[in-house]
């Protein structure tokens, strides 16, 4: 029993905290973090996660699994000149795209229609086992919301992390979506391959890892029990994802608030079941299909998930894009520094709907 105790309180204390599985003892090793959610808050009259989206959805995946889905209109009801689909990473939900969900609506150079969806096993969306919990599967998955919710139309994709990850499996299964539809392609917070060769640690993504091999089982003989200490221990994944989702600058309480409620929201079950795939994950090839596109690559220098090593790396695959270092941001760059990412996203969507760069796009699919 002692073992089990072990075990469910890694699970609740790592996988919980760092929603990536990396230890919440770096956090002890970094500089400490005031965890006084008293103090001014700027974003406390904010209503984080909790806009309302134009129209909502429910579409099958290929092997059967829910996904929720929502669209958001532009604000001032014209006519979007084109499509912006929005896909979150790992233990995460469509909730961390708050401030772009709300900032994208309002602009009407060009007009945007928004599309988010929770990935298989997160958020609102159906559950499936660890055989169907692959980058593979998920990039079927964003192919079936596109075919359901975005039939026709030019589309800019908006990948984070894992989302990101998604975004160059479709590219690598469907290059012919990308030279025909996909004109725009925002990569953040991500990486192409070699996950554990900088950042998160190799180790704690292999299936073979005894520690996580333990927690996976434990998670499915006793879930009652894994997720009872992981709630049990809310003080320690507060600071651990204060610590190893965002940078050393002021963050707003709210922000980590909201981490905590996605995460809290994914079973541990859930995680462990993605890990290998994370792990495995190389598509630094598929990148090439992005030759086409607009293409953005963002991420923060202080990144401990994904270092901004490896947009470097992706940039250096398709020096066509547009390379943007956030400077003392973390992994969750899109919400700790919501103005420079959007910033970046309108220029990337004016970009991708202008009709001069789509006449060039045209000649070297030509060509």
């Amino acid at each position: 029993m002692n073992s089990l105790w072990k075990a469910a309180g890694w699970a609740g204390g790592i996988l919980g905290a760092a929603a990536t599985g990396v230890a919440v003892g770096l956090a002890a090793n970094n500089k400490k973090v005031s965890h006084d959610r008293r103090a001014d808050d700027p974003l406390a009259d904010e209503p984080l996660g909790r806009l309302t989206p134009s129209r909502e959805s429910t579409v099958a995946a290929d092997d059967g699994v829910p996904l929720s889905v929502e669209e958001v209109d532009p604000l001032d009801g014209g006519e979007p000149e084109l499509t912006a689909v929005l896909v979150h990473g790992f233990a995460l939900d469509r909730r961390c795209w708050h401030f772009q969900r709300r900032d994208l609506a309002k602009l009407a150079e060009p007009r945007v229609r928004q599309v988010l969806y929770d990935q298989r096993g997160h958020g609102r969306s159906g559950r499936s086992g660890a055989e169907s919990s692959t980058i593979e599967q998920l990039a079927r998955d964003l192919d079936s919301v596109l075919r359901a919710v975005v039939p026709t139309g030019p589309l800019v994709l908006v990948g984070h992390s894992m989302g990101g990850m998604t975004i160059m499996a479709l590219a690598e299964q469907r290059p012919e979506l990308f030279a025909d539809r996909v004109r725009g392609v925002a990569l953040i917070g991500t990486a192409a391959g070699a996950v554990g060769g900088a950042g998160l640690p190799k180790s704690v993504l292999s299936r073979y890892n005894p520690v996580t091999l333990g927690v996976g089982r434990l998670a499915g003989l006793q879930p009652g029990l894994v997720e009872w200490v992981r709630r049990r221990a809310s003080a320690l994944t507060w600071s651990g994802i204060r610590a190893l989702a965002f940078g050393d600058r002021e963050v707003s309480p709210s922000l980590v608030d909201l981490m905590e409620r996605m995460i809290g929201g994914t079973t541990v079950q859930v995680l462990t079941d993605f890990l290998e795939t994370l792990g495995t994950h190389n598509r630094y090839k598929a990148l090439a299909g992005l030759r086409h596109c607009e293409v953005l690559v963002i991420s923060g220098d202080a990144d401990r998930m994904t270092p901004f090593s490896h947009a470097e790396r992706m940039a250096e695959e398709m020096p066509h894009g547009e390379l943007v270092r956030a400077s003392g941001a973390g992994h969750m760059v899109m919400m700790e520094q919501p103005d420079l990412v959007t910033g970046h996203l309108v220029g990337l969507v004016r970009r991708s709907a202008d009709e001069r760069a789509e006449s060039r796009r045209r000649w070297w699919r030509r060509a």
